[in-house]
């Protein structure tokens, strides 16, 4: 078994084209470090509806360029096989470890399988990809990206022509192909051939952010921005200049790109301790709203002043409903949509807007595919304002949106809370939570599902459950994922494996009817006693 393992260790040296994953490989050979070798050459990184992501290093089980080369050949033999062999790929990156390397190798690939290439100029937003796809004509875009995943991660994530991220049943016809793929000596990787864009994508994005505001609204909103040592901070700039907003505050420590993230656990604005510099940056400035991108700038993130004076990150689903809100108050039409395990209170202002509502599964590889979408949105701080323009989740556009509410708030003598609490007064308090739990052992959430599906809960929090879901069997509305979702009275708990990192998560919302403006306090107070009560329950009945 041993010397299967090192057999198979060699094969893969001998055609890495890298030198830092070569000599780690050869390291590991060398010293015979049979445990280690056998974490990396236990499988294949799977490539699925997120792409690919996982840790940077050597073998087939980590993010290498050897891995990066035959996803590329993968997806290059479906496009070809699709009848679009002779189409156009672009393909972005952000400022990570090897994140170039990954996106040359791509371009080069696609290029020597017949297909066009064009790369954007330099690292960019998410989303700027997004855009691209569908201005330049593109029958595939890749985005070089794990998000805000931690450091010593990559990713790849592939959209198809029309400018959403890859859906079943593509993700395994791309997965088929790669799986396809015999030897690295197969795959033709030319020197050129590829295009590398100037500005002029960039800044027809940067026209098209205009379009999420309304002519002539008022720009007085002062605005602490961080940009999570990501990329997001010159668009970000650009695109508040343009609008006409005073220019952001940085968080100077966390402005400039760096793929260490020196400064976080995790560069997550959700993540315990990521905003502390932004609010104390926020204390000394005094701003009327702290705004976050994630590293790749496709997620956003707000805080605002407490009422005792303490600055406080709003839940993704408080900003959901407040642009939601936002964009009723200025008289758009179409659909609104969220996925499953995002708060119900959207629902409620589009029936109350008469608006269409559609709700699909996690990600925005689903959201963006609503006929009719004219805004979608998911907890974990993705949010689409303009979905002709970037079908996926946008943290530019969304921040110029959370910052021409501000402003609008701030010329009529009404903060964020208040609109908050008119929210509550016209639909219930909507108090959500999650319980994550992140694991180094994949077993724990496998354990965990078959535990609740074995034994699902009766009740939790002393709320008795009147429905339980198994959405691997799909439902009327929603093709199959595995996730159990549970109704209970004046409650809902979605279960689901995170689909990007080693986590089980586990949504939480409870509605608590508010009668006045006097009986907010007591139903937060419930609120927050009932989303407590659910969570340690929840936790217990899984074994987590």
């Amino acid at each position: 078994m041993t010397q299967d393992l090192i057999a198979r260790a060699q094969a893969w040296l001998a055609e890495d084209p890298d030198s830092e994953t070569r000599d780690e490989l050869a390291k590991l050979i060398d010293s015979a470090d049979v445990e280690e070798l056998a974490a990396r050459f236990s499988g294949t990184l799977q490539f699925g509806t997120a792409g690919l992501r996982g840790e940077l290093g050597a073998g087939p089980m980590r993010m290498n360029r050897s891995v990066v080369i035959r996803a590329a050949a993968g997806l290059a033999a479906y496009l070809k096989a699709k009848g679009q062999g002779e189409g156009l790929v672009v393909i972005g990156y952000d400022a990570r470890y090897k994140s170039a390397d990954f996106a040359r190798d791509t371009a080069a690939v696609m290029v020597g399988a017949g297909l066009r290439a064009t790369v954007l100029p330099r690292p960019l937003p998410t989303p700027v990809l997004a855009y691209a796809i569908r201005h330049l004509g593109a029958v595939a875009g890749v985005e070089v990206t794990a998000s805000h995943n931690p450091p010593r991660d990559n990713g790849y994530k592939v959209y198809l022509g029309d400018g959403s991220q890859i859906v079943p049943p593509a993700d395994a016809e791309i997965a088929a192909e790669i799986d396809a793929v015999r030897s690295l000596n197969d795959v033709p990787r030319p020197e050129s051939g590829w295009e590398v864009l100037g500005d002029e994508v960039l800044d027809a994005y940067l026209a098209r952010t205009d379009a999420v505001l309304t002519p002539g609204s008022p720009r007085t909103a002062n605005v602490v921005y961080t940009a999570m040592h990501g990329v997001g901070k010159d668009v970000l700039l650009a695109a508040f200049a343009r609008a006409g907003f005073p220019e952001p505050v940085l968080v100077a420590e966390q402005a400039e790109p760096d793929p260490a993230f020196p400064t976080v656990a995790f560069p997550n604005p959700e993540e315990p301790g990521a905003m502390d510099l932004a609010f104390a940056t926020a204390r000394r400035a005094n701003p009327d709203i702290v705004i976050a991108n994630d590293p790749d700038a496709d997620r956003c993130a707000a805080a605002v002043k407490d009422r005792d004076g303490e600055w406080r990150m709003l839940r993704g689903d408080e900003v959901g409903a407040l642009l939601a809100a936002h964009l009723v108050s200025k008289g758009v039409s179409g659909v609104f949509a969220e996925s499953i395990v995002s708060s119900s209170l959207l629902g409620r202002i589009a029936e109350a807007a008469g608006l269409g509502y559609e709700e699909t599964l996690t990600g925005f590889k689903w959201i963006a595919r609503v006929d009719g979408l004219r805004y979608g949105y998911e907890e974990a701080l993705g949010y689409c304002v303009d979905p002709e323009g970037v079908r996926d989740k946008d943290g530019i556009t969304a921040a110029l949106l959370v910052a021409e509410l501000a402003s609008v708030l701030k010329e009529q003598g009404r903060t964020v809370l208040d609109l908050l609490d008119e929210l509550a007064l016209a639909h219930g308090l909507h108090a959500t939570d999650q319980l994550s739990v992140r694991v180094e052992d994949l077993t724990v959430i496998s354990d965990a599902m078959a535990r609740l599906r074995e034994q699902p809960p009766t009740a939790l929090a002393g709320l008795a459950v009147t429905k339980a879901e198994d959405l691997t069997e799909g439902t009327e509305a929603l093709p199959p994922t595995d996730g159990l979702r549970y109704y209970l009275e004046g409650a809902r708990v979605i279960v689901r494996p995170s689909g990007t990192e080693p986590k089980l998560k586990c949504y939480l919302e409870v509605v608590v009817p508010v009668g006045s403006a006097d009986e907010l306090d007591a139903a937060r107070a419930k609120g927050a006693e009932l989303l407590a009560g659910i969570k340690k329950d929840l936790a217990a009945a899984a074994g987590i």
